[in-house]
């Protein structure tokens, strides 16, 4: 018997249990979607958490303040008051700092803005005009704020577009209109653009940016601590040298010791691994858990080729009493198993694409959180051998059953 007849013969088998079949191959399709989608919510998780590391800006290094302890109770980091202004203009010293291109301090407070009737919380944050050029955002419409603006304390403020849009109704409309943070009015001389990514439960396009002198006359009552400091290389090869320069500068003005420092230094690459390790984490975790489900598919199969060896016992000792070999039989058998393992993968896949097409749509409409899935070919190619070969090593001990039953107890079986 060639290749040709084993698969006919496993595939008029499979027919003629439908129900049986059916049965079979939904365990499996709900462990290979479940894998696909599981896998696909993982990698999507971890290209936004890059994309939102990325919207930080090109070649940046995130200074932040030390944690603050009271009554003995320690905060987290950024809670203590050990950077300042001060601290950010010197890191602007060419001579101390050769290697760092830009710097925009940063004060950071939740606020109400209103218009009218409307009014919305965000964060506000006071920085300098070089905030956009560390930040690597650009501008939808108007301007951004100026050396001037720093130095004047103007009560200008720039929004994003996703607060203009709450307050103003249509982003557009924001630009020369005046918005209210407590008894202040502040003019809106520019619109940010949109970055298109959001994470860590704060989207980019929610902010409001104003002179971090303004802040600190109208919100901070005049501290001048900043919550972060952050610093762009010159280029990715000086980045090393940033850092360097910007410790030391820090550790010299604070008049601290390398192990004693009250601040910080992230950067882009630490930030990349460190969120790297926690997604492949959760990837290995949400696969393994969703493996269970493919487990129980595969032993389902096992369970059904049992019983259709049970089933078939005359057949197979006619098929043997007419000289069909054991390895004719056990490849009949595994034929049939790899049949339903695979075609249950397809389908499964079939289920994931579809999952991932509805899913992010469905969290859209009724959640504030974005969910990205996706889906790759190479994954796809993967959990479809995987099926395969769940059904392969599901029918090895049943094939292998039959392949040994005796010609002469197979037909006497009733």
């Amino acid at each position: 018997m060639n290749w040709a007849q084993t698969f006919r013969t496993a595939f008029s088998a499979i027919v003629g249990h439908r129900l049986r079949s059916i049965l079979t191959v939904l365990g499996i399709l709900i462990g290979i979607a479940s894998v696909a989608l599981s896998v696909g919510l993982a990698q999507g998780t971890a290209s936004e958490v890059q994309k939102q590391i990325t919207s930080l800006g090109t070649n940046v290094l995130t200074i932040s303040a030390g944690s603050a302890s009271s009554g003995g109770v320690r905060g987290g980091a950024g809670s203590a008051r050990t950077l300042t202004t001060g601290d950010a203009t010197a890191l602007t010293d060419r001579d101390v700092a050769p290697d760092i291109a830009a710097v925009a301090p940063v004060m950071q407070s939740s606020s109400v803005l209103s218009e009218g009737s409307a009014n919305w919380t965000t964060t506000v944050i006071g920085t300098t005009d070089k905030w956009t050029d560390v930040r690597a955002r650009t501008l939808e419409a108007g301007r951004f704020l100026t050396p001037d603006d720093v130095t004047q304390a103007s009560p200008v403020i720039v929004l994003g577009p996703d607060t203009a849009a709450e307050l103003f109704g249509n982003a557009n409309r924001a630009l020369n209109q005046t918005v209210t943070i407590g008894s202040d009015q502040y003019t809106v001389v520019g619109i940010l653009a949109p970055t298109g990514s959001s994470g860590m439960g704060q989207s980019n396009d929610d902010t409001a940016v104003m002179p971090w002198t303004t802040m600190s006359a109208r919100i901070s009552g005049g501290a001048t601590s900043v919550s972060s400091i952050l610093v762009s290389a010159t280029s990715s090869s000086t980045m090393n040298l940033a850092y360097q320069e910007a410790n030391a500068t820090l550790l010299a003005r604070h008049r601290l010791a390398a192990d004693a420092a009250d601040f910080t230094i992230q950067s882009q690459e630490a930030l990349t691994s460190a969120m790297g390790s926690i997604t492949n984490t959760l990837t290995m975790l949400l696969g393994g858990l969703a493996g269970i489900s493919l487990l129980v598919g595969g032993i389902g199969v096992m369970n059904i080729m049992l019983v259709s060896v049970s089933e078939r016992v005359r057949e197979i000792g006619l098929r043997k009493a007419l000289g069909a070999p054991a390895s004719t039989i056990r490849a009949q058998f595994l034929c049939e198993a790899a049949l339903l393992a695979l075609v249950g993968g397809a389908l499964g896949m079939g289920v994931a694409y579809l999952g991932a097409w509805l899913i992010p749509s469905i969290a859209a409409k009724f959640t504030t959180t974005s969910v990205t899935m996706i889906m790759r070919p190479t994954v796809s190619a993967l959990a479809l051998a995987v099926s395969a070969a769940v059904g392969m090593v599901a029918g090895v001990y049943p094939a292998s059953r039959a392949a040994r039953l005796a010609p002469i107890d197979a037909l006497r079986a009733e």
